[in-house]
């Protein structure tokens, strides 16, 4: 994994602002969305979805600046000195610890532990015990952790994502319609094996939701702010507007200049709505009829959008 510093273009001193900015910039450059049939746009996503992902939580951040987990946010076990580094070395006998079992063998281990804390004794004590000396015993599975990115529209309106599973196994995740960032989904039995018998541990998805380019979500409302035209604005238009579900028809009231904000009810997540946010835009081009004609207008209602503006 690449060091999530690197990715997404920040310092270790950058603030948490900072990089929040750098993932929002990239996110949107490389959303594939916005480049379709580009696998390359697709990975570099990818990336930057993880290595925000560990950046944007500041526990993680400490815990990847301090070396105790790696860019994958997998723990990183201590340097210490172990019996191998002695036990294979030329001229010495191979270690045994002075209770009598091997080292290498992870069920002598582990049984030798659970004996000493009285979870079986040297007569086999406990349902199906059996093995070296008379132990058995069961543990459960660890738990296995993963990050999956799905695209703002999927979220919202839920869809199915493939993932691999330990030991290379694949598994179809049904990610539930209006899913938030960071929600982590588990999934029963799917983690790592049990051991003696055990139960497997579960499998956790944690849920990173990209950037939309037009939408943006408050709650279970969706936000989407709607370029128009002068003209649309004064005399009013009905124009079709984006949705998390596909387009509708919207009417602009005539005199709606920029802020004006419309509700398209049912239009959001769950029970929430749309709301359309206007935004006024003057033509990309001179409009010499356009400014004659302001030259000489005389409002019926004159007005100055500047009052109670605070003197500098």
């Amino acid at each position: 994994m690449k060091n999530p510093y690197n990715v997404l273009g920040v310092q270790k001193t950058d603030s948490a602002n900072a990089i929040r900015a750098a993932y929002r910039k990239l996110a949107k450059k490389h959303h594939p969305d916005l480049n379709p049939g580009k696998s390359d746009a697709l990975e570099r996503f990818k990336e930057i979805s993880v290595a925000y992902d560990l950046l944007s939580d500041a526990a993680k951040r400490a815990k990847y600046d301090r070396g105790e987990i790696d860019a994958s946010g997998t723990e990183v076990p201590p340097q210490r000195p172990f019996y191998r580094d002695y036990a294979d070395a030329a001229g010495q006998s191979r270690y045994r610890g002075q209770t009598g079992f091997d080292p290498e063998n992870l069920e002598d281990i582990l049984a030798q532990a659970f004996s000493a804390r009285g979870y079986g004794g040297a007569g086999g004590g406990g349902p199906g015990a059996a093995g070296r000396g008379g132990q058995h015993f069961t543990a459960r599975g660890s738990d296995a952790h993963y990050t999956l990115t799905v695209g703002f529209l999927d979220a919202a309106n839920g869809t199915s994502r493939r993932i691999t599973l330990p030991e290379g196994k694949t598994l179809d995740v049904r990610i539930p319609a209006g899913v938030r960032d960071g929600h982590v989904l588990r999934l029963k039995g799917q983690g790592m094996p049990g051991f003696g018998g055990g139960a497997a541990g579960d499998a956790l998805v944690e849920i990173v939701v990209a950037p939309h380019p037009l939408f943006r979500r408050e709650g279970d409302d969706i936000i989407i702010e709607l370029p128009v035209t002068i003209q649309e604005a004064v005399v009013g238009a009905t124009l079709e507007v984006p949705t998390i579900k596909g387009k509708v028809r919207l009417s602009i009231p005539p005199n709606s200049g920029t802020g004006t904000r419309l509700r398209l009810r049912g239009r959001g997540i769950h029970a929430g709505h749309q709301f359309v946010q206007l935004h006024v835009v003057l033509p990309p081009t001179e409009e010499p009829a356009l400014a004659e004609f302001l030259k000489t207008w005389a409002p019926l209602h004159p007005f100055n959008p500047r009052d109670g503006l605070e003197e500098t």
